[in-house]
């Protein structure tokens, strides 16, 4: 497993990053989850990414990492980044969304007690908050450092001119914004139409989510929709209709570039964004084992030529 430094700071990252987004809620086999944070540890995959509301129910992906945790990773805390978010909606009241001081630091507190942890090593805003300050927010993050309850600091999903005055503002409080967690993939480019500078110039490194564009980019989907699918069996945030069928002819030729190549469709998605100088851990989700050891073995193929780069971008026009 490749580590590359995130940013300018001294923290490195495993070029893939397990996110507990799907599958380590109440509502999932708890011991398929198990089986897969065990083999993401032994694999290298030292960084498991996780959010308050993470379920379904919100809280039980913290919950039940933290049992695992507790159970087989103790003995192992200092080699793990374990990192956790707020900023969506939480609990009932005003007081549980967004990203004021107050519903910040209840959630770090709420986090920490459900994963049975003294601190977390990243601890990210979600989102960006129309309302609340951008001052308060960040000083809630430089707060949470300075007490002990996480390391470091990110953001995810801001905007570049969002990213730069967070950047500043947690500068001048004396706490380095680390990271930046944006959606990214062959599919979603919008990074690089600003924030990809920004993020170099601040010296701010990121990992990004759904580099498979929310399974998209694999070969699950070109002869049909599997019933234990992301849309055949949840279809909350990949729908039927997103699978069109220009976008299937899209998936048909990168796949064939792939098998080219000697890589799964997914293997070669995951490379694509890690070619990305500012992209330093690629965040994957899994429905079991054998999709985070496919994801892995494929970093043993990791050079994307100018040429095949090139056609990559022909194929998405």
């Amino acid at each position: 497993m490749p580590y590359n430094r995130c940013g300018s700071s001294g923290l490195k990252l495993p070029a893939i990053s397990l996110g507990l987004w799907h599958n380590w809620g109440d509502v999932n086999n708890f011991e398929n989850a198990r089986s897969m944070t065990h083999r993401a540890f032994d694999l290298g995959i030292t960084h498991f990414d996780l959010a308050n509301n993470y379920g379904p129910p919100a809280g039980s992906a913290e919950a039940n990492f933290g049992k695992i945790f507790k159970q087989g990773l103790l003995a192992y805390r200092d080699e793990l980044i374990i990192s956790t978010k707020a900023g969506w909606d939480m609990w009932p009241g005003p007081y549980g969304n967004f990203g004021s001081r107050k519903y910040m630091i209840a959630s770090i507190d709420q986090s920490l007690k459900r994963m049975g942890l003294d601190y977390v090593d990243i601890f990210y805003h979600h989102r960006p908050d129309p309302e609340t300050p951008l001052e308060e927010t960040m000083g809630a993050l430089d707060y949470i450092v300075r007490s002990g309850k996480a390391l470091y600091v990110g953001i995810s999903q801001y905007q570049p001119e969002e990213t730069q005055r967070a950047a500043k503002i947690l500068r001048q409080m004396g706490t380095p914004l680390l990271i930046h967690q944006p959606r990214y993939s062959m599919f979603d480019r919008w990074i690089e139409n600003g924030l990809t500078d920004v993020l170099t110039e601040e010296g701010i490194g990121s990992i990004v989510f759904s580099p498979l564009a929310q399974g998209l980019l694999t070969n699950r989907y070109l002869d049909g929709i599997p019933s234990d699918s992301r849309v055949g069996g949840d279809g909350r945030f990949l729908k039927k209709s997103d699978i069109t069928n220009g976008k299937l002819n899209t998936i048909r030729q990168l796949n064939n570039l792939a098998q080219d190549r000697g890589q799964t469709l997914a293997q070669m998605a995951i490379v694509w964004t890690l070619r990305n100088p500012v992209v330093n851990s690629a965040l994957i989700g899994a429905s079991k084992v054998s999709q985070i050891e496919d994801i892995v073995s494929g970093l043993e193929n990791a050079y994307l030529s100018d040429e095949e780069l090139q056609l990559i971008d022909r194929i998405l026009e």
